[in-house]
């Protein structure tokens, strides 16, 4: 499962990711915002998600979005269990490490930064990477959530 957070400044680009994702064939729910309201704080709809990957951390996944997705990140990964790994564009290789290296179980992204289409080729390549399974990776992340 795939669960969606974010704020007003990531409303409208998580629009257009339910419809990829449907398009895509992927089961998501959406943990608000459901309106757009510039006065909301991410936190609020960023715990959902962050708890409901917790829940499940090596099987679900979260895309969580705001103007930077940095705010977003800080919130997602002090939940035990959660990697949540930052793009706001540049670099996709990025993309991959996150997945391959740091088995990143959400995505935030910065809605201010990021291009519709830089935002699609993201999350279809982080959906597609499989964690790397590498003795050092797993033994790097094992002593995160010490």
């Amino acid at each position: 499962m795939i669960y969606l957070g974010a704020d007003h400044r990531g409303f409208k680009l998580k629009a257009e990711i339910k419809l990829w994702l449907e398009k895509w064939g992927f089961k998501f729910e959406d943990f608000g915002a459901f309106t757009f309201d510039p006065e909301d704080d991410y936190p609020d709809f960023i715990r959902l998600v962050a708890t409901a990957v917790a829940g499940d951390p090596e099987i679900n996944r979260g895309i969580i979005l705001g103007g930077s997705g940095q705010g977003e990140a800080m919130v997602a990964n002090r939940f035990k269990g959660v990697r949540a790994a930052v793009f706001y564009g540049g670099e996709i290789e990025i993309i991959r490490l996150s997945r391959e290296h740091n088995n990143a179980n959400i995505l935030s992204l910065g809605a201010n930064f990021i291009e519709e289409e830089t935002a699609r080729v993201a999350i279809w390549l982080w959906l597609q990477t499989p964690f790397s399974q590498e003795e050092r990776h797993t033994r790097r992340i094992e002593k995160i959530d010490l």
